[in-house]
């Protein structure tokens, strides 16, 4: 073989095997540098204002489902992967399971705690300010702008609800309310006149209490949270009369609900169909007994005129008898 061959061969060997690992390495190494910033949320609440905040900027994965209260969240062998793969992690810190995945996963990201409640619009923005600071601390993302455009959006969604709440009647309705959807209710200008816990934590006093509660004060609804059952609260609307509602306080669970903005006017909605509800219920009810009264009265000269006949007939008989 010619030294000719012998550097032809090298050079092809090198051009087909070498060559392309190389580029692959080189090309790998580029894209981890471009790569974006994994942000694990626990919440669908806090996943979407991370999106709203953050945009294509991140990658955000959510751990418990929308449809479940966290607290009650069974952790599936992802969410392990999800925490070991996160640059960031946010939690509310109500979540009992954090501490296990992180653990389990071994991950080296920082953990935010954004706590504080976000049912009423003023909440709502501390917990997007919060948000917005822990992208920038940890994340070095300068959100500013669109923290301002999200904090706009959220007061004029205050402005939709207290308007919607006005016109359909909302302010001093006498309302009993699943205690997680209380600072809403009370936002929206319902009056409520009885709370209740997590069923499964609501004693049998207490139970009689929310029952004389609500009917001493004319409970119309019986206010919901769909993460926390439904069962409870359909049982105490029949106990008082009243129509039952279940909110949502994790966007995500109905379409059209991506956000916390979109959630509450979704759940405001659903509290006006629930006082027209109650209403044609107070309309029907007259007219119910109203029916209810002539057909007593028609079965009552059913029976009289039936005694009538009979003793007319019995009265004939005897006559001819004679």
């Amino acid at each position: 073989m010619t030294l000719l061959k012998k550097y032809a061969i090298l050079l092809i060997l090198l051009t087909v095997i070498i060559f392309p690992v190389l580029f692959s390495t080189i090309a790998t190494k580029a894209y981890a540098s471009n790569e974006k910033p994994i942000v694990v949320c626990t919440t669908s609440v806090l996943e979407s204002i991370v999106k709203d905040l953050a945009g294509d900027r991140v990658i955000t994965e959510v751990i418990a489902s929308p449809a479940v209260c966290p607290a009650h969240y069974d952790v599936k062998p992802s969410d392990v992967d999800a925490f070991k793969e996160a640059k960031l992690i946010i939690a509310h810190g109500f979540e009992p399971w954090v501490k296990s995945l992180k653990e389990a996963s071994g991950t080296k990201a920082s953990i935010v705690y954004i706590k504080g409640g976000w049912n009423t619009p003023d909440e709502l923005k501390s917990r997007y300010t919060a948000v917005a600071s822990a992208l920038k601390d940890y994340l070095g993302l300068d959100l500013s702008d669109r923290l301002n455009k999200c904090l706009n959006a959220i007061d004029n969604t205050k402005s939709w609800l207290l308007k919607f709440a006005d016109e359909n009647g909302f302010k001093d309705t006498p309302v009993i309310c699943m205690l997680w959807q209380k600072s809403f209710i009370k936002f929206l200008g319902f009056k409520i006149v009885a709370t209740y816990k997590p069923p499964e934590l609501v004693s049998a006093k207490e139970y009689e209490s929310i029952i004389k509660n609500g009917t001493s004060e004319h409970a119309i609804l019986v206010i919901d949270n769909i993460q926390s059952g439904t069962d409870f609260g359909k049982k105490v609307a029949n106990e008082v009369g009243a129509v039952e509602v279940a909110l949502t306080n994790f966007p995500g669970v109905m379409v059209g609900t991506a956000n916390v903005t979109e959630m509450m006017k979704y759940n405001a909605y659903l509290l006006s169909q629930g006082l027209k509800h109650a209403k044609l219920a107070e309309e029907v009810i007259p007219l119910k007994n109203e029916i209810s009264l002539w057909r007593s009265i028609a079965i009552i000269s059913i029976a009289v005129a039936v005694i009538f006949i009979i003793t007319t007939a019995i009265l004939v008989i005897r006559l001819r008898k004679a």
